[in-house]
């Protein structure tokens, strides 16, 4: 798939394509694709009990978990752990281009600079952060 088909910008330089969450009708499983551009990525957040696999299918990135600092290129995968506070950043001079998975439909994601603020990737509910993140409704994880 393109990185412009379907695609979703969450934040600047980072578009995202939901193939598989409770919006979409998994009951079980919330599959993403992302592509950052050079210097972009997700800030420091966490997934609470939820673990999250993501596999660089191109390019480099700066993961971290926890305060610890891993590269991970092209072909490699990083796990990580449920309870992790946890971002990245592409390093490289092109694209990255990642897919994650999450055991949950509708996982949830709590960012560090949003404490108590609490959305669901690929939720259904009705107060919305953008086409893929909606706020959890209880505020509660």
């Amino acid at each position: 798939m393109d990185a412009d088909e379907g695609a979703v910008e969450w934040r600047a330089g980072v578009r995202t394509v939901l193939h598989a969450a409770a919006a979409t009708g998994a009951a079980q499983l919330c599959l993403m694709e992302q592509w950052a551009e050079p210097d972009a990525g997700a800030p420091t957040h966490t997934h609470f009990e939820v673990e999250e696999a993501i596999l660089v299918i191109e390019g480099v990135a700066d993961f971290w978990t926890d305060g610890e600092h891993r590269a991970v290129g092209t072909g490699e995968a990083i796990l990580l752990p449920a309870e992790s506070w946890h971002g990245f950043r592409n390093t490289g001079e092109g694209i990255l281009h990642t897919v994650a998975v999450f055991p949950a439909a509708a996982p949830p994601v709590e960012y560090e600079n949003e404490p108590g603020v609490v959305y669901e990737i690929g939720g259904a509910g009705t107060v919305r952060r953008d086409a893929h993140r909606t706020v959890r409704e209880t505020g509660e994880r």
